[in-house]
């Protein structure tokens, strides 16, 4: 398979198949070092591992603004070095990002960088750019005034637990470098970051790269820890330590065969206290909830992995190829082959018949 690289100038329809190309994938299935069980949140983060990530410094004059699209299934990342400028995203206020603010668009929506409110803006495939290496790029635009430099990347999550995590989080989070002192590692962070990328020296692309790894989660912990909202739902669920622990169980070892019953059990509380509380906190029941994640697994496998349905099946608790089969589809919408094929379509491989597959995004809740 030959990759090609991702920019973040490719246009929209390519896209999804330049991060499936340009990024190293993330392993199929869960295989999450043990944490303590009292810990399933960290465990959660834990499965922020990025499958890649593509940045640019941007090198920007007054006045300048900048439309960016939409990347799907991705998360867009942004970090001032020097100067200043407005982030829109649609259905958040806009805000203004200072030297050393640190500003997450999880989902990748499209949104707005300017010099100043009102600026007509260029659009992202519009603007020439300098190849620096196969995930770095440098973007120079502006009318020539004071200067504004960026670090901005866009990466992937492949984990299901992931995309789990990245669906609850807000449209936009903003971490100001001077908004507390317990934030001193924002600030030596990206200092580090700004001099790795001004200086380009040998390896400085791997340093920028794990930088931004340490950058995103730790944004999206300090979320995690001030929101409120971030009480409630599935991370509320995790929150909980039955509730958290029993989800914790279900993602270590999705084959096994799991029942309420045992589930209840392993958490030490009554099959009827456990069902109504797990459905009250993670917005589901949990054997709804286990399949959910064996068929999310499976999907991230069959992108990714050469195991055969049957082995999948067998991987995943299931008795034969054809259980397996028709649990997918049932729940899925569309049959294990289907999305194999797609994903080999989608990789520059020659499938023997067509298929679709839905995004992540868009698959049953």
């Amino acid at each position: 398979m030959t990759l090609r690289r991702l920019n973040m100038t490719d246009r929209p329809d390519n896209l999804d198949v330049g991060f499936g190309r340009a990024y190293t994938r993330y392993m199929s299935t869960p295989t999450i070092p043990p944490v303590t069980p009292s810990d399933p949140l960290g465990e959660a983060l834990h499965s922020l591992q990025m499958s890649g990530t593509f940045y640019s410094r941007c090198e920007f004059s007054t006045p300048w603004a900048l439309e960016l699209p939409e990347f799907e299934a991705s998360l867009m990342f942004h970090v001032v070095i020097s100067g200043q400028c407005w982030l829109e995203v649609d259905g958040e206020e806009p805000c203004l990002l200072r030297p050393g603010d640190l500003a997450l668009v999880p989902r990748g929506d499209g949104h707005r960088l300017a010099s100043e409110p009102g600026v007509p803006a260029a659009r992202l495939f519009d603007l020439p750019r300098e190849t620096v290496s196969e995930q770095y790029e440098i973007l120079r635009h502006g009318g020539g005034g004071a200067d504004t430099v960026l670090v901005c990347g866009a990466v992937r999550f492949d984990h299901p637990a992931a995309h789990h995590l990245v669906d609850v989080l807000p449209g936009l989070i903003r971490v100001e470098a001077t908004a507390s002192p317990r934030l001193d590692w924002i600030q030596s962070t990206v200092r580090l970051m700004a001099a790795e990328a001004s200086m380009l020296r040998p390896g400085g692309e791997t340093v920028i790269t794990r930088l931004a790894d340490v950058l995103v989660i730790q944004a999206i912990r300090s979320w995690i820890e001030d929101d409120p909202a971030a009480h409630t739902g599935w991370l509320g669920a995790l929150r909980d330590r039955q509730v958290g622990r029993a989800i914790t169980l279900i993602h270590r070892d999705p084959a096994r065969a799991w029942t309420v019953a045992n589930l209840a059990a392993e958490v030490a509380m009554s099959r009827s206290a456990f069902s109504a509380r797990f459905t009250e906190l993670a917005g589901e029941p949990p054997m709804h909830y286990v399949t959910r994640w064996r068929m999310h697994v499976a999907r991230a496998a069959l992108m990714e992995d050469e195991a055969t349905l049957g082995e999948l099946a067998l991987r995943l608790g299931y008795g034969s190829e054809a259980a397996f089969s028709r649990a997918f589809k049932r729940f899925m919408g569309v049959s294990p082959g289907a999305v194999r094929r797609s994903a080999a379509a989608a990789n520059g491989e020659h499938p023997s018949a067509g298929g679709s597959v839905p995004n992540i995004r868009s698959l049953p809740a």
